[in-house]
């Protein structure tokens, strides 16, 4: 059995440690906070062990009479491997300490690539990750995108992407964030998105645009791609395509919202959809030319990816279908 910890207790930490609970081929050995707020309260509530990972902070948890099991350091040794979910460039700065204790860890989207040996997404190239010390989930933006762009190169010849991102300006618990009454451009042209797809998708020509706005829900991308693949091939290739969803507005799916409303409908933990959904009446084929437009729920699409990514750097499963199935179980993915 796999011991396995999460360092950082947030938006995508508190998924990864839940996922990792589901998992008859690992075992979560406890999670890491910074300070005793509510994310560390519902750890405590789910019976799961809290370490402090910042030691000066422990005589905070224990004025908040908040049971912990130790610090970081604790937790790190008592573990083969750590899925470091802190603030973007945290996790960066916690690799020596992983190194020093000989640990395998996975980083998240929101570090440099260079922090890892490769980058991962479970569809696109799971064998790179096999047997790896360090290993990166690509962000969540990447990961949609990985997800419905690979098929067309299993498809046939593809030439440049252009992917304009809309972008949810904050996830749902962070109050302080904003734009509340803007639409944010992203001046970098092309976006980090485009480059960052081409860790997992090497060769890909994209060029990637983004804005945010004023929501909390998720993403939308808008995707055009020079290719002569048809409308009906591509839509058949999504369907059996895994961790993509088919909806249409005829069906009422009208919004990010009745995306959403769908997910928390299916009664997995915290309402998540975990699949990209891609609306299938906007997949439409002229003059070279593919389109779509995709929604991406940001606090959980990268959850079955950083299950997929421990079992092949611990070599708990060698084929990636096979990984990808059993998470997709184990999550209640169809």
């Amino acid at each position: 059995m796999l011991r396995v910890g999460v360092n950082g207790y947030g938006v995508i930490g508190k998924r990864v440690a839940q996922a990792v609970s589901l998992q008859d081929d690992m075992e979560l050995v406890g999670v890491a906070k910074t300070r005793p707020d509510f994310n560390a309260q519902a750890a405590v509530d789910k019976n799961y062990k809290v370490y402090c990972s910042i030691p000066d902070n422990l005589g905070l948890f224990k004025e908040k009479e908040m049971p912990t099991s130790g610090t970081i350091d604790d937790l790190v040794s008592e573990c083969d491997l750590m899925v470091d979910c802190t603030p973007g460039k945290i996790g960066a700065q916690n690799k020596s300490m992983y190194e020093k204790a000989g640990v395998k860890a996975i980083f998240e989207g929101g570090e440099a690539g260079s922090t890892a040996q490769c980058s991962f997404n479970a569809l696109c190239n799971y064998d790179e990750a096999i047997g790896k010390d360090f290993v990166r989930v690509v962000s969540c933006n990447t990961t949609g995108l990985a997800r419905t762009i690979k098929p067309l190169t299993s498809l046939g010849k593809i030439g440049r992407v252009r992917v304009v991102l809309i972008r949810r300006a904050a996830d749902p618990g962070e109050s302080k964030k904003g734009p509340i009454d803007a639409i944010v451009p992203v001046t970098k042209v092309p976006s980090h998105h485009g480059p960052d797809l081409k860790t997992v998708i090497p060769g890909l020509d994209i060029v990637s645009m983004a804005v945010s706005v004023p929501t909390t829900i998720m993403h939308v991308h808008n995707v055009m791609v020079e290719t002569d693949i048809s409308r009906d091939d591509y839509a058949e290739a999504l369907r059996n395509t895994p961790r993509v969803k088919l909806i249409s507005s005829g069906d009422g799916f009208r919004s990010t919202a009745e995306v959403m409303e769908y997910a928390r409908s299916l009664g997995r933990g915290m309402g998540d959809l975990y699949e990209i959904a891609v609306w299938e009446d906007t997949i439409s084929a002229k003059n070279g030319e593919l389109y779509y437009i995709q929604a991406v729920h940001q606090e959980s699409d990268v959850v079955p990816e950083n299950i997929d990514a421990i079992r092949a750097m611990a070599g708990l499963e060698s084929d990636a279908m096979a990984s990808i199935h059993k998470t997709n179980s184990t999550l209640g993915i169809k």
